[in-house]
């Protein structure tokens, strides 16, 4: 399985250091590293070239955009996903794979986060109420796990299937959650809480970075409303099911 790992950056360079470096020491590399650089003034460009992956320049900001750009660029059958500040165990990769490998209706795997740069206190509210009350929360709402931006896998037939679809325009949205409701009904979306990634606590440093990405959490929502309302993604879901079992 010819494998892609997508990377949106932002002058990032010295944090996607660290991740290139953690993809480096993967028990099972990927076979392409994809870096978008979103426009950065920095040595972001050249940290990437130096680690060996290929740079797609996506001057628009946004991570919606940039994340986009990015798995249209991706040459792999498997499209995985990371953040510039994500830092991998070695094990990581392989273990996504392997699930695909044992599961051929898997669509999309999804692992955790847990901060690396933090204290004790915010790396405990960081995995139990950031972190895990968003998977909590919006597997309620969506009627399967969410999509984790710093921490996903799919296949590159879902990515085609959704890619005319996304919000990719936008730019206070969350990428994630949009593409976790871009999901069809037929795809399955696994959460695996032992697929595990450290993340940078960096964007909680400040009230504002706090505030700032929970406001995203409506728009990316009102964007589907009501078409994909929790009630109407069950709908659909059952539909598909009855009409699954029949043929069957």
């Amino acid at each position: 399985m010819f494998v892609s790992v997508v990377i949106p950056a932002l002058n990032d360079a010295a944090m996607l250091a660290r991740c290139l470096t953690s993809l480096a020491q993967q028990r099972r590399v990927p076979d392409e590293i994809v870096v978008v650089d979103n426009g950065s003034t920095d040595d972001t460009r050249a940290v990437a070239e130096a680690a060996g992956a290929r740079v797609i320049w996506e001057p628009i900001r946004g991570i919606p955009r940039a994340s986009a750009a990015g798995y249209d660029a991706a040459r792999g059958e498997l499209i995985a996903r990371i953040d510039a500040d994500s830092v991998c165990p070695p094990e990581w990769l392989e273990r996504a794979i392997a699930a695909f490998d044992a599961d051929p209706d898997l669509a999309v795997i999804s692992g955790s986060g847990e901060f690396y740069d933090a204290g004790p206190l915010k790396r405990r509210l960081g995995k139990s109420w950031w972190v895990g009350g968003l998977y909590w929360s919006m597997t309620i709402y969506l009627g399967h796990a969410p999509i984790f931006g710093s921490n996903f896998a799919m296949r590159r037939a879902v990515w085609n299937e959704l890619a005319p679809e996304v919000h990719r325009e936008e730019v206070d949205i969350h990428d994630d959650l949009d593409l976790s409701l871009h999901i069809k009904p037929w795809m399955a979306v696994r959460y695996d809480p032992d697929l595990v990634v450290g993340i940078s606590a960096r964007p909680f440093d400040t009230w504002t970075g706090f505030t700032r990405r929970l406001s995203w959490i409506i728009p990316t929502l009102r964007n589907h409303w009501p078409d994909d309302s929790p009630w109407a993604r069950r709908s659909a879901r059952r539909r598909f099911a009855e009409q699954r079992d029949h043929v069957a």
